[in-house]
């Protein structure tokens, strides 16, 4: 009997599901997922979010140069009316030179005061206000890099800097189109306000002018990628085989010193042994000599050497004597008279100017006038 009951239960149990060799649905692009759609943008945080408010009341402080003192006094009212629109109070204290943001029990967006704090940061930094208020939009966001300590050399980091802004500002305005941020250059820093990516650019450029390679060639390669980035096809691919490579070239040669000191062969012997003073004198005889010889050739040396001391002395008293040597007379060379002068006809002339009076009509035209004048008496008559 215990054969058909376990035919039973094998009966009895569920069929498995037959295998389907239909291939699944295709795979979504993870590249799709990836990137985020055009014109998307996230949703505002609202009091319905955090209907409860915060719990505690946040402050933020800044101090600001004495140079700011007046704009800041001008523009501060506006800076309320804004920050009052997120519950947000400012105060400006002139005395001390600082702004201050603190939270209310109306705040409700817990970020709002971090906003408020770049806010004062920007307008420390001498970032107009029209630039600095649009820190308090969801998706804007600022950096302030600093660069007073990356180069050494004053002159260098003036003229680093200068880069920067370019001729009339032209580096900085291709920087800013680029980037789409706002970017201000001030003493030891560079502010700079805009999108999160724009902000990535600008740093990588600022960072990079400071190591004293030239902002172009980042502005050549932020050109590239806006113009790939325009292209869907390309958005999954990588993008290094369009991007130019610069080479750094090193132009200045390392300066050679003037000696150059060159290393003799090593030996294992030691140097010869100097000779000593009483070595000198037996090779040359003195050594011998009695005392009152050696005092005489002492004496004869002395008189030797100031007789050629008195020579060279005499010889550049006169050189101021001696005449200095004349430069040979060049004799004038004859003017050379190709044309020859006919003199007879300059007799003539001559001859022709002593008859005739100064201011004197030529003898022609005198005889013309008297005809004309007997002519006139005939017809009077």
């Amino acid at each position: 009997m215990a054969a058909p009951r376990e035919a039973e239960a094998v009966a009895e149990q569920p069929a498995p599901p037959k295998r389907s060799h239909k291939k699944k649905a295709a795979k979504v692009d993870e590249s799709e997922l990836l990137t985020v759609p055009d014109g998307w943008k996230e949703p505002a945080f609202t009091r319905e979010d955090n209907p409860k408010g915060l719990l505690e009341e946040s402050s933020f402080a800044t101090l600001f140069p004495k140079y700011r003192e007046a704009y800041l006094k001008e523009c501060w009212p506006l800076v309320q009316k804004a920050l009052s629109e997120h519950y947000v109070n400012a105060t400006l204290d002139l005395i001390e030179g600082s702004m201050t943001v603190t939270t209310t029990k109306k705040t409700f967006d817990p970020y709002a005061i971090i906003r408020a704090r770049d806010l004062i940061k920007l307008l420390a930094r001498s970032v107009p206000f029209e630039q600095a208020v649009r820190i308090l939009q969801d998706d804007v966001a600022c950096d302030i890099i600093k660069i007073g300590s990356l180069v050494r050399n004053r002159e260098s980091f003036i003229k680093r800097r200068g880069r920067l802004l370019g001729p009339k500002g032209s580096t900085l305005k291709a920087l800013e189109l680029l980037t789409n941020c706002y970017i201000m250059v001030q003493g030891n820093t560079v502010s700079a306000l805009g999108p999160f990516s724009g902000l990535k650019e600008v740093r990588k450029v600022v960072l990079d002018t400071m190591k004293n390679i030239h902002p172009i060639y980042n502005i050549k390669t932020l050109m590239i990628k806006r113009e790939l980035s325009k292209d869907p096809e390309l958005r999954s691919q990588s993008w290094e085989r369009f991007l130019p490579k610069f080479k750094r070239k090193n132009l200045k040669k390392r300066k050679e010193p003037k000696k150059k000191n060159v290393k003799k062969e090593y030996t294992p012997f030691p140097p010869p042994q100097p000779e000593s003073q009483i070595d000198k004198e037996l090779a040359s005889g003195e050594y011998f000599l009695k005392e009152s010889q050696k005092k005489r050739k002492q004496v004869e040396e002395i008189k030797a050497k100031q007789a050629d001391a008195i020579k060279k002395r005499q010889e550049e008293r006169n050189k101021a004597f001696i005449p200095p040597k004349e430069k040979p007379v060049v004799k004038a060379k004859k003017a050379s008279t190709e044309k020859k002068i006919d003199i007879e006809a300059i007799k003539e002339k001559v001859k022709n100017a002593k008859k005739k009076k100064l201011g004197a009509l030529p003898v022609e035209e005198v005889k013309l006038k008297i005809a004309a004048d007997e002519k006139k008496k005939k017809k009077k008559k």
